[in-house]
């Protein structure tokens, strides 16, 4: 683990864009769990969260129109209890930090991992997400 210290800006980057920080397997369990969709973003420290990651992540939700209901974030390295859990509802595929996933009604729907986070440029996964959005996040009208 680093020193806190260290991380409060990396946290702080994904905490300021309304992304809520779940530090324990329950509170990621509450945010999951509920109807509806659940952004959920695995956090690192690593270069690529820091310089692709997290601003994809906040430009995706500064721009698009559809919006999942909640959106939790887990710090890797750091929230162990709070990421192990959040991995286990990534259906069998391997941890990667960082990692960007869309729960609906407590299940996998889309999981954006590090192999692709590292090709891609922060634009590149804004643009995939806001995709992701619109046709995973979309309200169903009456």
């Amino acid at each position: 683990m680093y020193p806190e210290i260290m991380v409060i800006p990396m946290r702080e980057e994904l905490t300021r864009a309304g992304i809520q920080e779940t530090k324990t397997a329950d509170e990621v369990d509450a945010a999951v769990n509920q109807p509806g969709t659940t952004l959920v973003v695995v956090n690192s420290i690593c270069g690529c969260a820091a310089g692709k990651m997290r601003p994809g992540v906040r430009m995706a939700l500064a721009n698009s129109a559809n919006l999942p209901d909640r959106k939790i974030t887990v710090f890797a390295g750091q929230d162990r209890e709070a990421t192990e859990r959040a991995r286990s509802y990534f259906d069998g595929n391997p941890p990667t930090s960082p990692a960007i996933a869309i729960m609906r009604d407590g299940k996998l729907v889309y999981l954006m991992q590090r192999f692709v986070i590292e090709q891609a440029t922060a634009q590149q996964i804004a643009g995939e997400l806001v995709r992701a959005f619109d046709e995973l996040c979309t309200k169903a009208t009456v």
